[in-house]
């Protein structure tokens, strides 16, 4: 699943602030049973919407660095370990709180249930961030995670403000439609507006809970790009063509996978996109060393293509990616 780089030239680089968690997947061999037991399997993994992202981007041949609070507890020495292991650099700062862990509890169909202790994953702070860990960024990727609570809400405004001073892009997934609600359209709209994404990314409830149902071209007046992740059925994707009033609007399928576990597919979609997008772009296409990335300064290239053809592959590299983690056998925390 990765994608070879070529002599001489330097690999795509985001930087993803968010959430780092202690998965905890419990599958039942059949549907749950009220006040009894079921047989199944309990599994430890890492997780998080924003690690996801991070560690996909890295398996398709990217690079990546995550920044995010964990605990000071040994499932943050693991998790931390683990993104490490996989090629992730890791920013994590040590908090008070108990690292973040979740319960997902996977239907036999793939569909799944969340029940999730954040702890320190909101606990990140603005003050936290050095300006160091965005150098050479050609896109920051936000988790909606990440913006719906203080003081990590904060932090990834800081963090925006740092990697687009820089020259950076940035993009930004929903990730779910019961927060956005509680948050309130109009906070929804006004920190889209202020942070100026260049992608929005989002599945059709998350979507429809923000600009009401089927109106996510309203999405292009924050966000030149719009992708509409719809599951089994592939993708929506809106851009506005160039500074004109006119939208391009494509539907892109993929392939229907029967997985026993579907979590993190919409992570891995974002890595695939986002990705592919760049290397487009001519991001992470210079050759090493060029004096675009010496000294820290802004990567090259403003903007990313936003022709049919570019967000066409672009859509399918992201299909890919989530097919490749549907498809594939699942990674267990080492037992130490």
């Amino acid at each position: 699943m990765s994608l070879r780089r070529g002599a001489g030239a330097r690999s795509a680089r985001i930087v993803v602030l968010g959430d780092l968690v202690l998965d905890i997947v419990a599958r039942g061999d059949g549907p749950l049973e009220p006040a009894s037991d079921v047989s199944g399997t309990v599994r430890f993994r890492a997780g998080g919407s924003a690690a996801n992202t991070a560690r996909t981007f890295v398996r398709l041949g990217g690079r990546a660095t995550f920044i995010g609070a964990v605990g000071q507890d040994h499932w943050a020495r693991r998790l931390t370990a683990a993104m490490r292991a996989e090629g992730v650099v890791v920013h994590a700062v040590a908090v008070s709180h108990p690292t973040a862990r979740l319960v997902a509890l996977i239907r036999p169909d793939g569909e799944r249930s969340f029940l999730v202790e954040r702890g320190a994953a909101d606990a990140l702070d603005a003050a936290d961030l050095d300006q160091a860990w965005f150098r050479a960024c050609d896109l920051l990727h936000l988790p909606g995670y990440s913006l719906f609570t203080h003081p990590l809400a904060g932090a990834a405004m800081r963090g925006a403000a740092i990697a687009q001073g820089r020259g950076a892009l940035l993009s930004v997934d929903l990730s779910s439609r019961a927060p956005l609600l509680a948050m309130g359209r109009r906070r929804a709209w006004q920190i889209l507006t202020e942070l100026r994404p260049t992608i929005v990314f989002g599945n059709g409830g998350e979507v429809a809970a923000l600009t009401g149902e089927r109106q996510e071209e309203r999405l292009l007046r924050v966000a030149p790009i719009v992708v509409v992740k719809e599951g089994v059925a592939g993708c929506r994707v809106l851009a506005r063509a160039g500074d004109s009033a006119e939208v391009l609007r494509l539907t892109v399928a993929t392939p229907r996978i029967a997985a026993r576990d579907t979590t993190g597919a919409g992570d891995a979609f974002d890595a695939g996109f986002l990705l592919s997008m760049l290397k487009q772009s001519g991001r992470g296409s210079a050759p090493s060393g060029a004096s675009s990335q010496s000294g820290g300064s802004a990567p090259s290239g403003a903007t990313l293509p936003r022709d049919a053809g570019s967000l066409r592959r672009a859509a399918v590299a992201g299909h890919r990616a989530a097919g490749a983690l549907l498809r594939l056998p699942r990674s267990d925390l080492p037992d130490r």
